[in-house]
């Protein structure tokens, strides 16, 4: 899978004001919540729990225009609670938005 991050640099940039700095904290904020809602999805044992973390995701990832993630986080909210292959795979996107950043932020 490869991702595009031309949307999620220009929702950054334009959520900070083009500041560099707000937009490295807001791309911190973002893979912080990223994180914990997989945390959250590896958890789930119910359809509710699962479906609900999906959806958060989703509109987080919406929010900050990382499309590939909202997509794997829409796709997920139809499959089963903890299934692997879904929270492999949104992993891996949350792991290249993450090694995108700037060389020594």
């Amino acid at each position: 899978m490869s991702m595009d991050y031309g949307a999620f640099d220009t929702a950054l940039n334009q959520a900070s004001g083009n500041d560099p700095a707000l937009a490295d904290e807001l791309r911190q904020v973002f893979l912080e919540s990223a994180w914990r809602q997989l945390d959250l999805l590896r958890r789930a044992r119910c359809d509710a729990n699962w479906q609900y973390s999906c959806y958060r995701l989703k509109g987080l990832a919406a929010s900050f225009g990382a499309i590939e993630l909202m997509r794997l986080a829409d796709a997920g909210g139809a499959g089963a609670p903890s299934d692997p292959v879904v929270i492999r795979k949104i992993g891996k996107a949350i792991t290249e938005i993450e090694d995108c950043m700037p060389a020594g932020r």
